[in-house]
């Protein structure tokens, strides 16, 4: 074809039109007819969309979308979809802050609302079904800056393929999947201690916790054993002694042993409560005897389950003591409980010191302590402990050979990097309860269940409603189920929905079943799982990569992918995490303004897989330079002739030298990218490129300005290095390796067929030859340098001294070394290796 080189190649404007350009040709369309053993499966993270995408976020899928042109490349056809995590509570409190508007599931649908342009102050009530169409309204309108950030950094998924968790499709097969584990026992309801977030007034799991250190102060309080003797505990909220059921000790603790099995009375309320052995409680800590209560920590909850304590909850849903006197506490009891009611946590902690120092109960003062408090990660007050009906999905937590199993699956799938495995063994050694999957919020999938209501109103959680899997996917709250009509809601000897949602995990988990079409597309589903690789940061080992090893185990019996990829995290240059939660995050565009795409995906590329990498502005110059200096090569390697020039025109010694490197170079990478060593990958093939042009280049020009088959021996060598490093660099820096790539080529370098040493047979010479003469072209420029004059000044002599082999070498291409020296003579002498120049004008180094 006729050869198309600008005369100034610029990066400016190529994200838009190789954007437009692939989108148009469907470069990157996934092709369903191929069948299982020639496709390349990608389980893409849906980044969850409630803001902003940003430099972490940019960090791990362009890494993912290097593997992802490799393959491609490499002959698979591969599977790559995008989706947008769209439910759950960062959308609920975006679309809060938004809008200025509240959720209140008791007012009426209205038809005719309409929000504001700036938000409503203050903040307005509105339906359910009026808040989740906001939700759908901002979420869109999110998705549409993330896929245009995503297409302008090069992501080459198929964007026919894209899903979000919150569609009717996801929906669907989210609420089957629940259907099924429910069928199978796997999944079931309780009433039971749960962690509450008092401000999101929701339940949260084991795996959304966090720890964060937090100021207190343990009470040394004194309980009365039926002698009058006082028997000491100490604890950081005093305020739950009227909820104690007992005091434990350890069972190796001789100083309680005489105590194990009597009683002793709480201080105030005057609650007769059991000392027990468990041995969990700790002699070293405090007074080696601590109190259980219902509940004040998750060990409360193990030693109330594991000990079968009584029940004594007086903390509500929104965190405040509940104002009605408990039913076990009377008389002087009720009155000091009267003190406490209506209290939130904090206030009622300083009011119980008060009154524990009147009545003498205190011994001294609080002792002030920083002690870790779990929170929900994305909250602001610690968590409670409420009982609450919530749904659970098991996960081994009790049930041994079901934790062996998932153990054995983290062991069987292959990580990147191997010492990653390590977190999952960890997470799944350390569960200590079923997954709590039940959301009390209003944007998300809902559990597709009814329960029928006797005739006092009361519901039948044991014989729960479920409807077929083709009404799927419903909303209980509005949707009726068969043979019950809508007036017969919420009334006695009718019917109520169940009121909460599912976890964003719990339809996440199943991302390979709704980007595979497990629920409506068999075909499509079996040529696609289980999957080739799960991309994924390490924060979410425990969540995400937990949780869908745990759903596809239950469903299908087998690992839904056999590779997962973890990357780093992004450091700011504190060197601490970026995240959303620290207020430390940036966003790509300004990057991707200032240095273009190629440096930002750059950048990205160069962690290495599981590292934490630094936001480096350097590394995007580093990026943007290499990337023009692509096109620049380019524009200098197809100047000579319009016409390719045939490899069987490679003659001289040079260039059979430089195509040895070169295929050793695509051996490397290869192997590197086999591993899904991606920055290995950039790194080999960016210092041969480099080489390439400092020596090779360098030492081949003149000749590729001069005639004839010396000459054309240049030129095919210069074209086909070229056609090697743009399919080489295709992976990382796809938009300049497309551009240059269109000079010359048909189709597009991302459907070439990556480099195989195949291509080099008959045309590789002794790599020994570049190596000889770029030392001693290396050595010439030194001298130049140390003497500040420009490299174009002449050279009256250059006088060699080496081993034999290396003169020898050299001698081969003496020709091209003279020509890039720019020098008259050249003489060699065999001894330890040295260069002298003379410059012209009897200036010498």
């Amino acid at each position: 074809m006729t050869r198309n080189i600008p005369d100034k190649p610029s990066l400016h404007g190529l994200e838009a039109k190789w954007d437009e350009r692939w989108e148009r040709d469907g470069t990157y369309r996934f092709d369903r007819t191929k069948s299982r053993s020639e496709i390349f499966a990608i389980d893409t993270p849906p980044p969850t969309v409630s803001g902003s995408l940003h430099m972490g976020s940019v960090f791990g899928y362009v890494q993912t979308d290097t593997n992802a042109r490799y393959r491609r490349m490499s002959g698979k056809e591969v599977f790559y979809p995008m989706g947008w995590d769209d439910n759950g509570l960062p959308t609920e409190r975006r679309v809060q802050n938004y809008y200025g508007v509240r959720c209140d599931p008791s007012l009426p649908y209205d038809a005719d609302f309409k929000p504001l342009e700036e938000p409503h102050d203050p903040p307005i009530s509105i339906s359910r079904r009026n808040f989740i169409e906001l939700c759908h309204v901002l979420t869109n309108e999110d998705e549409k800056v993330f896929e245009h950030i995503w297409r302008s950094l090069g992501l080459s998924v198929d964007w026919t393929q894209t899903y979000a968790t919150i569609e009717d499709h996801s929906q669907r097969t989210s609420q089957r999947a629940f259907l099924e584990n429910l069928a199978r026992g796997e999944a079931y309801s309780s009433d039971a201690p749960v962690l509450w977030d008092v401000d999101f007034q929701t339940a949260v799991a084991q795996a959304e916790l966090e720890e964060r250190e937090k100021s207190g102060a343990y009470h040394r309080v004194a309980f009365h054993k039926s002698d009058g003797d006082a028997i000491y505990i100490e604890t950081t909220r005093p305020e739950l002694i009227c909820s104690c059921v007992a005091l434990v000790a350890n069972p190796e603790d001789e100083r309680y042993q005489p105590l194990f099995g009597s009683t002793v009375t709480t201080p105030l309320f005057e609650v007769e409560v059991p000392v027990v052995a468990h041995e969990l409680a700790d002699p070293e800590k405090g007074t080696g005897v601590a109190m259980i209560c219902t509940f004040g920590d998750t060990t409360d909850v193990t030693w109330w389950r594991e000990l079968d304590l009584p029940t004594r909850a007086v903390i509500d849903h929104e965190g405040r003591f509940q104002r009605e006197t408990p039913e076990w506490l009377d008389g002087r009891a009720g009155e000091h409980y009267a003190e406490l009611a209506g209290l939130f946590a904090n206030q009622a902690r300083r009011r119980m010191a008060e009154m524990l120092s009147e009545s003498g109960d205190l011994d001294g003062e609080p002792r002030q302590v920083m002690h870790p408090v779990k929170f929900y990660e994305k909250g602001d007050r610690p968590l409670e402990i409420v009982t609450s009906r919530q749904w659970y999905i098991r996960n081994g937590a009790r049930d041994d050979d079901l934790r062996q199993a998932l153990l054995a699956r983290g062991e069987e799938l292959d990580w990147v990097p191997d010492y990653m495995g390590v977190r999952f063994k960890h997470w799944v050694d350390g569960l200590n309860g079923d997954w709590l999957i039940s959301r009390q919020r209003f944007f998300g999938v809902a559990i597709p269940l009814w329960y029928s209501l006797d005739e006092d109103g009361k519901p039948d959680y044991d014989n729960p409603i479920v409807p077929d899997y083709d009404q799927l996917p419903i909303d209980p709250s509005s949707h009726v189920p068969d043979g019950y009509e809508n007036f017969q809601r919420n009334q006695p000897g009718g019917f109520m929905g169940d009121p909460d949602i599912m976890d964003t995990w719990a339809t996440s988990s199943l991302t390979p079943q709704i980007v595979g079409h497990w629920d409506d597309d068999p075909d499509l589903w079996n040529r696609v799982f289980p999957m080739d690789i799960r991309p994924q940061g390490p924060d979410i080992i425990r969540t995400w990569l937990f949780a869908t090893t745990l759903r596809s185990h239950l469903q299908h019996d087998v690992l839904p992918w056999h590779t997962t990829t973890i990357n780093g995290w992004i450091l700011d240059p504190d060197r601490k995490k970026m995240s959303k939660s620290k207020g430390n995050v940036v966003t790509p565009r300004e990057f991707i303004d200032d240095y273009s795409a190629e440096g930002v995906r750059y950048w990205a590329a160069s962690g290495r897989p599981g590292t934490d990498t630094a936001l480096d502005e350097g590394q995007f110059k580093i990026g943007r330079r290499l990337a023009i200096k692509i096109l620049n090569a380019a524009k200098f390697a197809l100047g000579f002739s319009d016409e390719d020039v045939s490899a069987s025109a490679i003659s001289q010694p040079l260039d059979s030298s430089m195509l040895a490197h070169l295929s050793e170079t695509v051996v490397r990478a290869t192997a590197a990218f086999e591993e899904y060593d991606y920055a290995r990958a950039l790194e080999i093939a960016e210092r041969s490129f480099w080489n390439w042009t400092d020596d090779y280049v360098e030492l081949v020009k003149a000749r590729a300005y001069d005639g004839g088959p010396a000459a054309e021996s240049a030129h095919a060598s210069l074209q086909l290095s070229l056609d090697v490093y743009l399919r080489l660099f295709a992976p990382f820096l796809p938009f300049v390796t497309e551009e240059a790539w269109s000079w010359w080529k048909k189709g597009s370098v991302h459907r070439a067929t990556w480099p195989t040493l195949d291509e080099f047979e008959g045309l590789i010479g002794e790599p020994g030859v570049l190596d000889a003469v770029a030392a001693v072209l290396g050595e010439v420029r030194r001298a130049k340098s140390d003497a500040k004059t420009s490299m174009r000044t002449e050279i009256e002599l250059v006088e060699v001294t080496a081993d034999a082999a290396t003169v020898g070498l050299a001698k081969q291409a003496e020709g091209d070394l003279l020509a890039a020296a720019r020098a008259d003579a050249i003489t060699y002498d065999i001894g330890e290796f040295a260069v002298v120049s003379t410059l012209a004008q009897d200036s010498s180094s």
